[in-house]
């Protein structure tokens, strides 16, 4: 149960900072980014090129997260300035990005358990090893300031106005506030947030692949639907440490799984079946609450 335990809060808090990205395109801004599927393995496929050209780990991990910022970009401009559909734009950046991380890997995956990785080398700082619980406590460490870097955010005027864009663009929009803008911004944060995510897995599990990202959308949006059913969503800056809590649960679920049998293969159906479970509770809900009533 401890190793369970230690599994699920080293993986639940570096995907929580794929669960804040998704939160602020999807929830915040109200913009289905299917560029998530694409940013969070291409951060893993930059990392692992640079880590094996015996780049810095600090550096090779920033230029993870800032390739998914970059894609946030190029989608937050396919939307605003061609006036392409949101799904569509992060279809077509996801599928260019997959060619792209291959010509970045030159080949499918890249081992990364001989390298020095940015978790060696914090740790190393402090002299300690990389292993489960003292990475858990480095990603908890990160995890908090990218809570407090999010709240900060969320509660700035552009924040603000993210919010707003979200819950009704067209009465911001005749406010006088450039809402392309505001998307292209948000886009290019919350990409980053799930690149930052990829780029620390990557090198947490010791290997980056071009198919990682493959149910990473379906994982973020499980963290935070989790959450928000056992904890609720308000106000902001609970609704930030909800979905971390809600990232925590779903790797304990899926840990927990693993040690009765499940195949990891199922993980993704899993997944799903639960979102549609949780989704769907409100309306099973109303039903009875209406049954019960006549």
């Amino acid at each position: 149960m401890l190793s369970v335990l230690s599994n699920s809060l080293e993986q639940g808090l570096l995907g929580s900072f794929m669960a804040m990205g998704v939160l602020l395109s999807f929830r915040m801004l109200g913009f289905p980014d299917l560029t998530v599927e694409g940013s969070y393995p291409l951060a893993g496929a930059i990392v692992a090129r640079l880590l094996v050209g015996g780049a810095n780990p600090v550096l090779a991990t920033l230029c993870g997260a800032l390739g998914g910022v970059l894609a946030g970009v190029t989608v937050g401009l396919l939307h605003t300035k061609l006036k392409v559909n949101e799904i569509l734009a992060g279809i077509l950046v996801t599928a260019a990005i997959y060619t792209l991380m291959l010509r970045v890997m030159g080949r499918p995956n890249t081992p990364l358990l001989a390298q020095r990785t940015l978790f060696d080398q914090v740790l190393g700082w402090f002299g300690l090893k990389a292993t489960v619980w003292p990475i858990a406590a480095m990603a908890a460490v990160l995890t908090l300031l990218a809570y407090l870097g999010m709240n900060w955010f969320l509660h700035t005027d552009i924040g603000l106005t993210v919010r707003a864009t979200g819950n009704n663009e067209k009465m911001i929009r005749a406010l006088g506030v450039d809402t392309d803008t505001t998307k292209i911004i948000t886009l290019a944060i919350a990409n980053g947030f799930v690149a930052l995510s990829g780029a620390l897995v990557a090198q947490d599990q010791g290997f980056a692949d071009v198919g990682m990202g493959v149910g990473s959308l379906v994982a973020a949006v499980a963290s935070i639907i989790i959450g928000e059913a056992i904890f609720g969503s308000e106000p902001v800056s609970r609704h930030l440490a909800v979905l971390v809590a809600g990232s925590l649960i779903y790797r304990v679920l899926l840990n927990v799984a693993l040690r009765l049998g499940m195949p990891a293969s199922d993980f993704k159906a899993v997944s799903a079946v639960l979102v549609l479970l949780l989704l769907s509770a409100p309306l099973w809900k109303a039903r009875r609450r209406r049954r019960a009533a006549s």
